[in-house]
């Protein structure tokens, strides 16, 4: 079978490309910019790939919740907060907004759930979700414990509490009040060591009464979802891992030195079966038929002094809370002036940014089912691993409970399953690194005071993310580096500021010196179109799977085997303008397929190489034409004449801190 008659993937005929939101509590670090980075160049590759008309790439502002509270008060205790929190977290969506375009990231909108026409649209979106759920019995009045200061008097939201996550395994440095900086959810019972930030002391709990989804009730539709994902090409199997760990009934875990007190007090407990127990071994676990078991237990070992920690199970999913700085929430089941906890609506958020963005265009109102409610549409999500259990389990399972009728294929005008696309952990320095961790991430910013955007984009495009953890060490912030040492960041880039650089040079320059800077009227020949082929099914089959280092990797393969063909032919050509005019015509037909290519990652700097070719750039970046020779995306009015290049010209260029460096080592040697 040729490259050419494989099988091909089949891509949807319109889509939606979202992004993780950022808090509206903080600027952007590289993991935002880094995982977004990815996020745009697919969108960029789709809307080559089935039209730009038919892809919407949307993200925000994550305005609302305790962590742009907390950071609120935190600056009015210093006399450093702006007038309203409203203020405060524009003036951060702003400067997200303005960082984002300056690493070339380009969404169709950049919203912010709390203000502006997003605002208001996600709050009619945040009405109809829990009317909906509500309709479709799937939404419960629960009695729940919250922290309550003594001192103060005060309840107190999820980032204004902190202790250790109960979750056995979790390395994480952080448990707030339900969920660790991790993304673990627990019950705010089972956090460890709780204290108030307000009053530094350990906060007693009191109950109080909250909207949940009974994402408990899902675990059979949920398998049913996983198992329907499982080993397809473009399912990351670490997610697939993790999603199922879910699915397990509720344990227990005891550590041996407690083991004494709870054969005391264990026929006090609900109906439990015990695992097999090692004397030697360090914890001993038991397993509940029914979370509301496990409750009790817990209850029951926190009153004996005995201490555990719990294993990941589906939990019932928080809606609504009683912080004032939230989406207000309709009076449902009776429970009034409440708003939306800050995760559930943050799901639907890119729905609200999707309608805003339709709305901005003309579009009516129901518009936006084109993209999430009709099965040739797909929604892909890009995601931290982090947030899996929310993307996962969560959000399909509120997707399917809109429904009639929940089934994984349902009916157009129902809400469908989207396609999540997480990535492992950006360490930095080898470290786990978080804004609210002990190690901080440097801000993205920062970034392009020594590297392009080009480079930043090329270097985590080739990141493996996909299947590993993988570490950022940028030289400039290393302080272990040495002066010889080779700056990770810029390698992927080089294959734009030497490689590519220098064979665009060499083709300009030789058509200018020989042809007058007219490309000779020649066909590329067949071996060259079909390397092209070649180069443009892999990219379109990993861009399918998003294993966007297998992308780089076949970029970087066919971008050198341009040079090389040339380098080995040229010799060839002396005093033979035929054999010359042949190798610029099967040159140029590689140059058009990578220019293409290599457009979502780059888009800039191929879109400048598209003029100064004189590509029609409504043709060239189309996949409807990368299959054809070169000539039928050429400007017909430039009449094949080339823009000049001036001598040493580039396309991709060095960063001026790096050719500052370079002079300074030049003029020391």
């Amino acid at each position: 079978m040729s490259e050419f008659t494989r099988p091909r993937p089949e891509f949807p005929k319109r889509a939606v490309v979202t992004s993780g939101m950022p808090y509206g509590n903080k600027l952007l670090h590289y993991g935002h910019v880094g995982m977004t980075v990815r996020a745009d160049i697919f969108a960029r590759f789709l809307r080559d790939r089935i039209g730009k008309d038919n892809v919407i790439f949307v993200s925000g502002t994550d305005c609302y919740g305790s962590p742009a509270m907390e950071s609120y008060r935190a600056l009015q205790e210093e006399g450093k907060a702006p007038e309203s929190i409203t203020e405060y977290v524009k003036a951060n969506h702003q400067k997200q907004k303005d960082i984002f375009k300056k690493f070339e990231i380009g969404f169709n909108l950049f919203g912010a759930s709390a203000f502006g026409r997003t605002g208001e649209i996600h709050n009619d979106v945040s009405k109809w979700f829990i009317e909906k759920l509500y309709a479709n019995g799937m939404v419960s009045k629960h009695t729940s414990w919250q922290f309550f200061d003594e001192k103060y008097q005060c309840l107190l939201n999820g980032r204004q509490v902190v202790g250790k996550c109960p979750i056995e395994g979790c390395q994480s440095e952080k448990g707030y009040a339900d969920e660790c900086d991790l993304g673990h959810q627990y019950l705010p019972q089972d956090l460890i060591d709780p204290v108030s930030k307000l009053s530094g002391e350990k906060p007693k709990l009191v109950k109080i009464e909250n909207l949940y989804f009974d994402l408990e009730k899902c675990t059979d539709i949920l398998r049913e979802w996983i198992d329907s994902i499982d080993r397809k090409s473009d399912t990351a199997q670490f997610m697939v891992k993790e999603v199922r760990e879910f699915f397990k009934k509720p344990e227990i875990y005891i550590k041996r030195e407690y083991f004494e007190d709870f054969n005391r007090i264990k026929g006090e407990l609900p109906e439990f079966v015990e695992l097999e127990r090692n004397e030697k071994a360090p914890s001993m676990t038991i397993v509940f038929n029914q979370l509301s078991d496990r409750e009790k237990a817990c209850e029951i070992l926190a009153n004996n002094s005995i201490r555990y920690r719990t294993g990941k199970t589906l939990t019932p999913f928080r809606l609504t809370g009683d912080i004032s700085w939230g989406v207000p929430c309709p009076e449902i089941d009776g429970l009034k002036n409440q708003t939306f906890y800050v995760w559930p609506e943050s799901l639907w958020a890119p729905i609200s940014f999707c309608k805003t963005y339709l709305e901005s265009i003309g579009k009516n109102n129901e518009e936006w089912k084109k993209y999430w409610c009709d099965r040739d549409a797909v929604v892909y999500q890009f995601m931290g691993e982090d947030n899996l259990y929310f993307y996962g389990p969560a959000q399909q399972a509120m997707w399917l409970h809109t429904q009639s009728k929940p089934k994984l294929n349902a009916e157009n005008g129902e809400l469908q399953i989207t396609k999540i696309c997480p990535i492992k952990s950006i360490l930095y320095m080898n470290k786990k690194a978080s804004s609210s961790g002990a190690v901080k991430p440097p801000l993205a910013h920062e970034f392009l005071n020594y590297y392009t955007p080009e480079q930043f984009r090329m270097h985590f495009l080739a990141m493996n993310l996909a299947n590993n953890n993988v570490s950022l060490s940028p030289k400039v912030f290393d302080p272990d580096a040495k002066e010889e040492d080779i700056d990770p960041m810029v390698i992927e880039g080089n294959l734009l500021t030497n490689v590519y650089n220098r064979v665009l040079r060499t083709v300009f320059y030789s058509t200018q010196k020989h042809f007058g800077g007219v490309l000779p009227e020649v066909s590329p020949e067949e071996w060259a179109k079909e390397s092209c082929r070649k180069a443009a099914l892999d990219v379109e089959r990993f861009m399918y799977d998003k294993k966007f280092h297998q992308v780089y990797n076949a970029l970087d393969v066919f971008v050198r085997n341009i040079n090389k063909n040339w380098v080995k032919e040229i010799v060839k050509c002396e005093n033979d303008d035929a054999a010359l005019a042949q190798l610029t015509a099967n040159s140029m037909q590689m140059i058009f397929v990578a220019n293409t290519l290599l457009h979502p990652i780059a888009p800039s700097g191929t879109e400048n190489v598209a003029d100064y070719i004189g590509f029609d750039k409504q043709k060239c970046f189309d996949w409807e034409n990368i299959f054809e020779s070169f000539d039928k995306v050429l400007d017909t009015g430039r009449n094949r004449k080339l823009t000049t290049l001036k001598e040493r010209e580039d396309f991709f260029k060095r960063h001026q801190y790096q050719l500052d460096e370079l002079a300074k080592k030049n003029a020391a040697e």
